[in-house]
């Protein structure tokens, strides 16, 4: 019991941090504005693409995106980039798992979803990932194989959190994700280790874009 009590005195910390219910806005404001959504591929084709959301490897089986693209806010996609760039000077890449969520999708996952306490944002407040402002990555090697971390996406378990016991393997890697995130402009929250959250996130706007837009042929 004892080896545990760290581990709970922080996720009872955490319960004001992260992707989880926020203190609600005056008015949450859902737009269709593109704003400055760009294709990660386009800022740096060199991070691996994995969008579980767009295949049925994820937590309700299915094919939750109708395309699988990967979308951000320009300033987290160059954030982004740089980390990618840094991590492979030391022989690593990043392995995108989602990126841009569109408001109406999330509120999709938040009903399949079972445990709803840390790993999805309530739709009243929406999430980071509608901004186009947070990103669920891992650590790949520089042919794309991926290397040992806590666990695999969407583990909705104590192992997601980035306290919790693991090997250590996976400890120094997930140190260097963190760092080297961390280092380029972005946040970590503590119940889901994949989970970053570009630091100026609060200057973007909840949106409901839809993802087939960025995969029809510019005219």
């Amino acid at each position: 019991m004892k080896r545990w009590l760290p581990l709970l005195l922080v996720l009872l910390v955490g319960l004001a941090y992260g992707d989880i219910p926020r203190a609600p806005e005056a008015t949450l404001e859902v737009t269709l504005d593109q704003g400055d959504l760009v294709k990660m591929e386009d800022i740096d084709p060199f991070v691996a693409l994995d969008l579980r959301y767009a295949t049925k490897n994820n937590f309700s089986g299915l094919a939750v995106y109708p395309v699988n693209v990967a979308v951000l806010r320009r300033g987290t996609a160059l954030k982004l980039a740089a980390a990618n760039a840094q991590l492979m000077e030391q022989g690593y890449r990043i392995k995108l798992w989602d990126s841009y969520r569109p408001f109406h999708l999330h509120q999709l996952l938040w009903e399949m979803a079972g445990d709803k306490r840390y790993f999805f944002a309530d739709p009243k407040y929406g999430s980071v990932h509608n901004r186009g402002a947070a990103v669920d990555v891992t650590l790949v090697d520089i042919r794309g194989k991926e290397v040992e971390m806590p666990t695999d996406f969407d583990d909705f378990s104590g192992s997601a959190h980035r306290y919790a016991p693991m090997s250590s393997a996976a400890r120094a890697n997930l140190d260097l994700l963190t760092e080297v995130m961390i280092s380029n402009g972005f946040q970590a929250i503590d119940f889901e280790w994949w989970h970053f959250e570009d630091d100026s996130w609060w200057q973007y706007s909840i949106l409901d874009l839809p993802l087939q837009l960025f995969t029809l042929e510019e005219r």
